[in-house]
């Protein structure tokens, strides 16, 4: 019994210190909300810093309906907690969804960022059976090498969850971010060397036009 209650507890703690997460932002982005809702049908772009970032994001897409959700620091459990705040209110066509980054930073292993992915993938399934999900590899960076390992199991998970998944891809960003030899590009960070600069966001909007072509229709 006294396990019980403290395991309870425990989930109650986490679950108030995710309330508290990044509420700023998912207030920002009802407030916008409050004064035009997007339309539905259209590509939600959601998940970490590579997406909040992207302020050229409707610019770079501009021949797709596109709507930015991404708020900076974020892990893939966060998008699942504001899953009805951020996701599934906008009825999205297309989901791209970058998170995975900053879970393997903060010493989630792998496993348990797929397991939360599952989560994310499940909620949709349920909640917007007719919408699609393209989930954006997590990135190599220079600030970051020593999770390159770690980065490349976590993509392999989930690229071949989507592989058995109808309406599920996988876009592989990643090999974008190296030279034909191996090596990680090095003029494609700010000076962080973890957030892209413009050429950085030139190529992943390559890859994003890429996979939209082929995957959304309007």
């Amino acid at each position: 019994m006294k396990k019980l209650l403290l395991t309870t507890i425990s989930f109650f703690i986490i679950q108030l210190s995710y309330s508290q997460n990044f509420i700023s932002e998912i207030k920002n982005f009802e407030k916008q909300d409050s004064v035009s809702l997007p339309v539905s049908g259209q590509i939600l772009l959601v998940g970490s810093s590579t997406f909040r970032f992207w302020v050229t994001s409707k610019e770079d897409l501009f021949e797709y309906p596109t709507i930015n959700r991404g708020f900076g620091g974020s892990q893939m459990s966060d998008v699942n907690y504001y899953f009805d705040r951020i996701v599934s209110k906008y009825k999205p066509k297309m989901i791209l969804v970058y998170e995975g980054d900053n879970d393997l930073a903060a010493g989630e292993s792998p496993e348990i960022v797929f397991d939360d992915f599952k989560i994310f993938a499940e909620k949709v399934k349920t909640q917007l059976p007719d919408s699609k999900v393209g989930y954006c590899s997590i990135r190599p960076s220079i600030a970051r090498t020593n999770l390159r390992a770690k980065q490349v199991q976590t993509n392999q998970f989930i690229k071949d969850f989507c592989k058995k998944n109808v309406g599920f891809y996988f876009i592989d960003i990643y090999k974008e971010y190296f030279l034909p030899n191996g090596d990680l590009m090095p003029d494609v960070f700010v000076a962080d060397k973890l957030h892209l600069n413009k050429k950085g966001y030139e190529i992943w909007t390559k890859a994003t036009r890429k996979f939209l072509k082929k995957r959304f229709k309007s």
